[in-house]
């Protein structure tokens, strides 16, 4: 089964909601953004390989923007756990929440070679919701399906989820919030500055997830 890991361009676009810019359509913000995440990395690939904090700024660049970060968080907090935290906790959470994802997956999209990337017609449900969904070719040919769910706030398309080849990244991270809360006893502090040992239990679980594809 091919790891998550060398699957980085899809985790790394589900974990990180896309770019918005105003006036936009649903299609637009995946298509123009995942454009110039590959033209950028097609770019300068060599020069992140060798300077991977190079590499870690053009993400944060180009991905950092995160689409309703707050809303993210807490979603993955769940209101359980987010209505206890202060503002300064939430904010600590959405940092450690980006960084260890570019730790993780940041490489691995290294790997990919423009195999090929299709961004389908967005489905929008009375204007405040849509879906789009994307299918990237890996590197043995296999076609692995992405779903965006996007949210319209203040008039602006913003990516409040994603499921990568039939994985809810959602889910999987609400569950993972939630399991490391019991193991802590509860103390949010704790959780949040392990999180990147989590995202690595995430992804791990993930990993042993069916290799579904679009034939």
């Amino acid at each position: 089964m091919i790891s998550i890991l060398r699957r980085g361009l899809l985790v790394l676009l589900a974990a990180f909601p896309l770019l918005t810019l105003a006036a936009q359509t649903p299609h637009e913000v995946v298509q123009g953004t995942t454009n110039e995440l590959l033209g950028d990395l097609k770019a300068n690939k060599e020069q992140y390989k060798s300077n991977p904090s190079a590499f870690y700024d053009a993400l944060n660049r180009i991905l950092g923007p995160v689409v309703d970060a707050d809303g993210i968080s807490r979603s993955i907090m769940t209101v359980k756990y987010s209505r206890k935290a202060t503002p300064e906790q939430m904010q600590r959470f959405q940092e450690n929440f980006k960084r260890s994802l570019m730790q993780f997956y940041g490489n691995a999209l290294l790997e990919y070679n423009n195999q090929g990337i299709v961004v389908d017609p967005a489905k929008v449900d009375d204007g405040k919701r849509a879906s789009v969904g994307m299918k990237v070719t890996g590197n043995n040919g296999a076609v692995y399906p992405v779903q965006y769910t996007l949210e319209n706030i203040a008039g602006e398309w913003k990516v409040r989820n994603v499921i990568v080849n039939g994985i809810n990244i959602g889910k999987l991270f609400r569950d993972q919030f939630s399991d490391a809360m019991q193991r802590n006893g509860n103390d949010l502090d704790k959780t949040i500055d392990g999180w990147a040992g989590e995202v690595a239990k995430a992804k791990q679980e993930a990993d042993q997830s069916s290799d579904k594809v679009v034939k």
